[in-house]
């Protein structure tokens, strides 16, 4: 199974947005989807933690990936995370996000069971095996309790040519320097996306391939100016917009998870949404909301330079 499509840039991992109900909202869905595309991000990832896959039925899962997949009808790429704690499931839903037309997978690890690397390896090989579709890995051992190491990764590439890329959700860029320097020394074609938006930068200077981050779904411009700015060799440019990405990391305290503040401060940006969240994530408080919008004036209301033409 030979992996085809190149995943690069800048691919948000996409707020689900939710009805009162809990169920899918097709129309702010849609607003989502469209002002990213018009934002010239470069793919767009559904289902991942900001997406609230976690606290989703299996359900509400596959029509997010449906509606989603459909919705976009390939204006950018398409990847669909599909990551459970359990192999069969999680086959079960990339086969599903396949026959629905998504382009490529995002798969986390197992969570709650620590399991031996043998078990890891397997599990990754057993869906890789299993699923036409190239699949990026999820590195998330914040979330997870546990990393997935370059030599692995390494191992499972040589293995398995549709694991094509990784999210390294990871807090040390030195994990990530040594990923790019094991994996991407063997192939080259291996993209590496950091999962934390204060690492894009440095991702991009240590030969990585974009930027999977949160902030993107309300500022992505700044995320996509980087991108551009760094492929044009402005580095000033590039240097200046991480600054201001970097600043935006402040809110990731105001509440955790962070998808409540996400959709506070898309709707900030103007778009006609609800903020509706699943339970056990509960709405913004008004205090938190308040500081939010006062935060977001002050850093996002300063001119986003231009990159160069």
């Amino acid at each position: 199974m030979q992996a085809v499509t190149k995943f690069h840039g800048v691919i948000p991992p996409v707020a689900t947005i939710l009805n009162k109900d809990g169920r899918l909202d097709e129309k702010g869905m849609a607003t989502l989807i469209d002002f990213l595309i018009d934002s010239k991000v470069d793919g767009l990832f559904f289902l991942g933690s900001g997406g609230e896959f976690a606290s989703m039925s299996i359900e509400l899962r596959k029509e997010v990936a449906e509606f989603t997949t459909r919705y976009v009808n390939g204006r950018v790429p398409v990847v669909i995370g599909t990551g459970t704690p359990s192999t069969k499931e999680t086959i079960a839903l990339s086969l599903h996000a396949k026959e629905v037309g998504a382009d490529g997978l995002v798969i986390i690890n197992p969570y709650y069971y620590k399991l031996t690397e043998e078990s890891l390896f397997q599990h990754f090989t057993e869906i890789a095996e299993n699923v036409d579709l190239p699949i990026i890995l999820y590195n998330f051992p914040e979330m997870t309790g546990q990393d997935l190491s370059p030599e692995m990764v390494l191992k499972l590439v040589q293995q398995n040519p549709n694991i094509i890329g990784i999210k390294e959700t990871v807090v040390s860029v030195g994990h990530t320097r040594e990923m790019i320097r094991t994996v991407k020394a063997e192939k080259p074609s291996f993209a590496v996306f950091c999962g934390y938006d204060d690492h894009f930068f440095n991702t991009l200077a240590l030969g990585g391939d974009g930027s999977i981050g949160l902030t993107a779904n309300f500022a992505p411009e700044i995320q996509v100016g980087i991108y551009q700015a760094f492929k044009e060799g402005n580095f000033d440019q590039a240097i200046t917009l991480h600054r201001q990405l970097a600043s935006l990391l402040e809110l990731y305290k105001l509440n955790s998870p962070f998808m409540n503040v996400v959709k506070e401060a898309m709707v900030w940006r103007g778009m006609e949404i609800s903020t509706e969240v699943l339970a056990p994530v509960r709405p913004l408080s008004e205090e938190k909301r308040q500081f939010l919008i006062s935060y977001l004036s002050e850093v996002l209301e300063e001119k986003i330079p231009e990159t160069s033409k």
